[in-house]
Order: structure tokens, then sequence, then C-alpha cells
């Protein structure tokens, strides 16, 4: 058996981004699934908007080691992956002190939240470019622009649930941002609220979007294309 590789605090995250094959085989993908969930890992699928990929998969688990034995798996049952994104739950530097429940629910969040079927990522960084090197200002200064960003956030409690996670050292980017929310309007009012806040319309740089709805692997699989043998119907909604 691997060592595991277990964050010191938090779960480690991988949100794998897929297009079908000829050889993808529902059943097999379904296998996969459920043997990460036997691992006790959480593994959240959407099926995805527009051309970037055909369906996400989303996985957290207390050892990267599981996530890399999906990925494999999820590869071997006919599933390509087009993009990918690794990173860690985390408890920001400017929320140290809030309570444990809000503690635990962003180190160990439980998902996908039952209420909110639709599904948004994206990454993002924080700029370093001359005048607006967000890691040259101040501590205090962020930490007042990020107040400013979260207040912004909480005007959408009920409509969205935002888990950002941190990949400085582990991705392209520095944090991975995954929204579920109630409506797709929600996703374009909340980025769009957001993003006149200067920790964001100052600092802010993002990567893609993928957009998609959250249901049962075998729901998404049969809305792209690949409908197990005893559910051959496509989802009519």
């Amino acid at each position: 058996m691997s060592t595991a590789s277990t964050p010191s605090v938090g779960l480690a995250v991988l949100h794998l981004f897929c297009r079908t094959t000829p050889l993808a085989d529902a059943d097999l993908v379904c296998d996969a699934v459920d043997r990460a969930r036997s691992r006790g890992d959480q593994v959240v699928v959407a099926s995805v908007l527009g051309h970037k990929a055909d369906l996400a998969v989303m996985a957290l688990s207390e050892d990267q080691w599981n996530l890399r034995r999906l990925q494999t798996d999820l590869v071997a049952a006919g599933l390509e992956v087009a993009d990918s994104y690794v990173s860690l739950t985390e408890l920001s530097e400017y929320a140290q002190g809030v309570p444990e429940e809000m503690r635990t629910a962003r180190l160990y969040p439980q998902l996908p939240p039952e209420d909110k079927p639709v599904f948004c990522f994206y990454p993002m960084s924080k700029k370093r470019e001359g005048g607006d090197n967000w890691f040259t200002e101040d501590y205090d200064r962020r930490k007042e622009m990020m107040y400013e960003h979260g207040a912004s956030g909480r005007k959408f409690s009920g409509r969205v649930l935002q888990v950002v996670t941190g990949s400085t050292g582990l991705d392209d980017f520095e944090w991975g941002v995954t929204l579920f929310c109630v409506k797709p309007d929600d996703v374009k009012d909340v980025v769009y609220t957001m993003r006149y806040d200067e920790a964001s319309a100052r600092f802010g740089v993002f990567g893609p979007f993928y957009v998609g709805m959250v249901a049962d692997v075998r729901e998404v699989l049969a809305s792209v294309g690949v409908p197990s043998a005893d559910d051959p119907a496509t989802p009519d909604g």
C-alpha cells in the first residue's frame, strides 16, 4: 500500500473535466464513482454545457492517492480528461477567528448541497503587476478588501454555496472557486456583483469557467450520450 498523501488539515480536492469517447462505458464509470465513495470520498458529477467538456467530476478525499485512483478508473472507463484542477480545502488567512462551525464547513464541506443543482467552477489568482501587486499590499489593507468581498458574497446566502479551495504551488492559479447555485441566474449575478469589489476589480485574474448541472452519475452520463444498458433514454428535463 502507498503511504497516504494526506493534508495536515482539510481535504484534497480534484476537479476533472472530461469528454466522452467511443469506449466510454456507463457501468464502468458508475463503478469508479461507487468505489471512490466506498473509500469515504465525496464525488460530485455534473453535466457540462459548452464545448470545453462533457461532464465534470469533483472529488474530495483525505488521501490524494484516492483521487489518483478515481482518475485512473475514469480514464479506464473510457473518459478523456480535457482539463483538471488540483487544490486543497482551506481556511483563509483572513478568516482565522471564525466560529468552529464555519471553520468545519470550509475545511470539510459536505457536497453537493441538495437544493443547489447548478454547478460552476473557475480558477483565479491575485494580480502581481507593478502597482497592482496583491502580495505587496499591507495585510490590514488586504484584509479590509477581503471583508468587502465577503460581504458582497453573503448577499447571496441561500442562493449560492461557494467552496474556495487553495492551489498555490499545486496548479496554475492560486484558488479554485466552485459555486453551487439554485438557478443559473445566480451564477451570473454573484460573479457580476463581486467583480465590483476592489479585491476582484483591481487584483482578480480569472481562468476558464465551467458551468453545468449536478445530477446522479447515470443521469449525467445519459445526458452526454453514454446511457447504461438498463437506462437507454437521455434525460428530457
